[in-house]
């Protein structure tokens, strides 16, 4: 499948006589040089891939009612929490299902000590205690403690048939507590079918995996080289200001001139730049195809990149006028730049295109994965081609897959990778409606990685689903896809950010 991929543990062997060899004498030439960012910046592909975000917090609340005895009568409800000692006893099996899904968890979350609710009064106290996401475990009670219990947010209902007492609401949740897809708008409902969960702690995982991803989406900074724009659409900057929060920082062509014209006459900026050069060409699987000193001038941007991005306190970048302002400036091109940051962790992209900017913040904090930022093809007999001069070489967050470094496309200039993605490798892609809030999902894997004379990272992908739904779905648009399958965690976000969902590929889980 992909012989010549190489993942950091790999990498770390595969380098080190190049960093023994050339230790000695990098070490005397950054000794003697003037005090630079360079001299203090790093760029090592061993390390693991960057985790960006905040924790998640989760609050989990149990919920019962001790029922009183009454000879002959019913006295009590279905489930197996009739005790204070029983309803204690769950409360640490809670804690103990949660401190393990968080130590597997893909994603930082924090677990705060489980409520507990025996009362509406109690309810809507827990629903006001502060946190991302609410887990409500409805032991027993009633309807109008679990409305209580629901925070304006929303939360996820956990109840229990196998995986320990069983729960009265394993029985009792209907649709006059859970909104379906034709009442969804409905204002006295909070819950929908789609938040309850019955026994899974994967079922769980993936949605408090979702609520991550909207935690960290909303208020993103993001930093824009040359300015922010929409393509096809000019209001898309303003919507994301003003729908999602967030605060795009301009950064102009003038100051990263300067910044460029500075290091490229600092000794210590090019040494650095020389050294990194070296290790990266010496990643196994990696040919160059093009001039080196493209490839040492895309290092000296990656260095200027993560110093901007670090100034103003982001992990998100784009470029705007990357196929022509900035390569006279830097002598090469943005393309191999955007590669190295996005298989660190950050997340880069390039034609300041903030139609689908979103897009690609929201599913690196869903994912924990690079995001490729690529142009659509017109689909045909469930393919389409998907290819960018700025293909991720780590998309599965640890593995380096194969890459040509050439030139750009368009330009011929500079340096650009073609990466190799493994034949039969799974693919999510999202495709943003202009800035209508309507986003379009679609599930394939990867038929082949051609060389047509088109960008260069480009892969043949088969469309999964209802492929000819993509016909009225034809934009000339960006699309963001990344490794694996990731279509129902998107569409349990997609209302939490005012999107709405329509996956083409159908329910995975329910194939």
């Amino acid at each position: 499948m992909c012989c010549q991929c190489i993942n950091r543990r790999e990498f770390m062997g595969a380098s080190a006589s190049l960093a023994v060899g050339a230790a000695g004498l990098i070490h005397v030439a950054l000794a003697e040089a003037q005090p630079s960012y360079f001299s203090t910046a790093e760029w090592d592909p061993a390390k693991p891939f960057l985790s960006i975000g905040k924790a998640l917090r989760v609050q989990p609340v149990l919920m019962y009612r001790l029922p009183t005895r009454k000879e002959m009568s019913s006295w009590k409800s279905w489930g197996g929490v009739q005790t204070e000692a029983a309803a204690n006893e769950e409360a640490q099996r809670i804690a103990k299902e949660l401190e393990d899904l968080a130590k597997r968890a893909p994603f930082p979350m924090t677990i705060q000590p489980v409520i507990h609710v025996t009362s509406p009064e109690e309810a809507s106290a827990s629903a006001a205690k502060e946190s991302d996401a609410t887990i409500i475990y409805p032991a027993t009670g009633s309807g109008a403690m679990l409305t209580a219990c629901v925070p304006d947010r929303g939360a996820i209902v956990f109840v229990r048939h196998k995986s320990g007492p069983v729960y009265y609401w394993y029985e009792a949740l209907s649709t006059k507590y859970l909104k379906t897809a034709n009442d969804c708008e409905s204002a006295d409902k909070k819950l929908c079918v789609e938040d309850v969960v019955v026994d899974d702690p994967d079922e769980l995982l993936w949605r408090l995996r979702a609520l991550y991803a909207v935690a960290n989406f909303k208020g993103t900074r993001i930093v824009a080289l040359g300015g922010a724009m929409g393509k096809y659409a000019g209001d898309a900057p303003k919507i994301a200001r003003e729908k999602y929060g967030f605060d795009i920082v301009e950064v102009s062509y003038d100051d990263l001139g300067k910044r460029i014209e500075s290091a490229m006459a600092d000794p210590v900026a090019m040494q650095r730049a020389e050294e990194w050069t070296q290790q990266y060409l010496k990643l196994p699987g990696t040919t160059l195809e093009t001039e080196r000193p493209f490839v040492v001038n895309s290092f000296v941007l990656y260095g200027l990149f993560k110093q901007i991005m670090q100034e103003h306190e982001t992990s998100f970048f784009t470029i705007k006028d990357c196929m022509g302002t900035i390569m006279p400036m830097s002598k090469t091109t943005a393309c191999l730049t955007l590669q190295l940051l996005n298989d660190e962790g950050y997340g880069a992209f390039c034609e300041s295109d903030f139609v689908v900017v979103p897009t690609g913040v929201f599913l690196r904090h869903l994912t924990g994965q690079p995001v490729f930022m690529h142009n659509s093809t017109f689909p045909h007999n469930a393919m389409v081609t998907c290819a960018h001069c700025t293909g991720p070489r780590r998309m599965n967050g640890d593995r380096y897959e194969p890459a040509r470094i050439v030139t750009h496309y368009e330009s011929e200039f500079g340096a650009a990778p073609k990466v190799e993605m493994p034949i039969g490798q799974e693919l999510s892609f999202v495709n943003p409606e202009y800035t209508t809030g309507r986003w379009v999902g679609i599930r394939g894997t990867v038929e082949s990685n051609p060389y047509y004379d088109i960008c260069r990272s480009q892969q043949d992908v088969r469309v999964h689903g209802e492929w000819k739904k993509l016909l009225n779905e034809v934009r000339d648009s960006h699309w963001m896809m990344v490794y694996g399958d990731h279509l129902d965690a998107i569409g349990y976000a997609a209302p939490r950010i005012g999107i709405s969902w329509d996956n083409i590929s159908g329910d995975a889980r329910m194939a």
